[in-house]
């Protein structure tokens, strides 16, 4: 032992960068750093939508769903964002459980009494959990540090709530930004279709009018049976005249004559002509039957776009899927005491190393 100290003493370079470190490294993870517990769970943001190539992403486009990748990093910054912290806060009481003085004070959250601010809080946060993205098949894994592995299985369980939510938010407000337009669509095309329609009928009523157009067909269909009649009643008269001048009958065949051309006229009236014929009636009524028509193709429309917002919407819908879930360590990952106590002295070794050739270039430099 005395020896040892010797060796130390005269060796101060020696003690200060390899014996001081390791030994303090030693003292640390042997006997102070606190266990760290890592839950872990993988899950997958997918849509009917988008194609994936590889891997899980194959069989989910089997199953007629894929992985909407875009998403992906929407979920992922947000499991790291303030959003999710702050919950995790208000919930589970983040920083209570990671201010327990059963931790030692290098890795506890504000451990010398610094810093107690939400920002730190925040970065703290960020270095205690890990989300990380397949390239590939587009999982998401999320890893939580905690101090019990209690605790952190529920953070990881709580963000992955949290993160449902987010997607079934990012849902309802595609949904009904989507519909929403639509629908507005169709109110204002069956409002325009109810008031064309209204308009038309109120025009038969103050019009006593149902079709002109159809109408002035039947009343020159009326109008050709009258002349028809009338033709042939003048041929009668024309014939009776030859035959028999003095023929009583002569003079009643003239009258209907007469009244069968007075018949005609008006007749003819109603359909050209006047104030109140059909041909007055037909532009203004052909225009609202235009509208009626128009607004109710429009109608149609907006029921299509309507039923494809729908279908679109229901294509744009994504779900996250969990593939593992968080689970509860079985015992402490981190820290690795052998391997960083052994890496301290490594170190120490290369820093010892480095300084003794560099003051060994020194003392030789001074003696010549």
């Amino acid at each position: 032992m005395a020896s040892a100290v010797n060796y130390l003493k005269k060796h101060k370079l020696f003690a200060a960068t390899v014996v001081a470190p390791t030994l303090i490294a030693s003292i640390y993870y042997g006997m102070i750093a606190s266990d760290i517990y890592i839950s872990e769970s993988q899950f997958v943001v997918r849509s009917p939508e988008k194609q994936v190539a590889t891997g899980l992403g194959a069989m989910l486009q089997s199953a007629g769903v894929s992985s909407a990748s875009s998403d992906v990093y929407t979920v992922k910054d947000f499991i790291l964002s303030r959003d999710a912290l702050n919950s995790l806060d208000h919930n589970l009481s983040y920083r209570k459980l990671y201010s327990n003085t059963s931790i030692d004070p290098f890795s506890r959250f504000n451990g010398f009494g610094i810093n107690d601010s939400f920002e730190w809080l925040f970065h703290y946060y960020q270095n205690h959990a890990e989300v990380t993205v397949d390239s590939q098949s587009s999982i998401l894994s999320l890893k939580v540090q905690g101090f019990s592995a209690k605790d952190a299985r529920s953070i990881n369980e709580h963000l992955l709530i949290i993160s449902e939510r987010l997607v079934n938010r990012l849902n309802e407000r595609s949904r009904s930004d989507m519909i929403g337009f639509a629908e507005d669509e169709v109110a204002r095309a069956m409002m325009r279709a109810k008031s064309s329609s209204l308009a038309v009928s109120n025009y038969r009523d103050a019009k006593s009018v149902f079709d002109p157009e159809k109408q002035s067909a039947l009343q020159l269909q009326l109008v050709s049976k009258i002349q028809d009649e009338l033709i042939a009643t003048r041929a009668q008269l024309s014939q009776m005249i030859s035959l028999s001048p003095e023929n009583p009958q002569v003079a009643l065949l003239k009258n209907k004559i007469a009244n069968l051309t007075s018949q005609i006229a008006s007749e003819s009236s109603k359909v050209a002509g006047s104030d109140v014929s059909l041909a007055r009636k037909t532009s203004e009524y052909e225009r609202l039957m235009l509208e009626r028509d128009f607004s109710g193709k429009q109608l149609a429309t907006a029921f299509a776009s309507l039923e494809s917002a729908r279908n679109e919407a229901l294509r744009k819908h994504l779900y996250l899927e969990r593939i593992s879930q968080p689970n509860i360590p079985d015992y402490a990952v981190e820290p690795r005491r052998i391997r960083s106590i052994a890496a301290v002295f490594i170190l120490g070794l290369i820093v010892w190393g480095i300084l003794s050739i560099f003051l060994a270039g020194v003392k030789e430099h001074d003696d010549r």
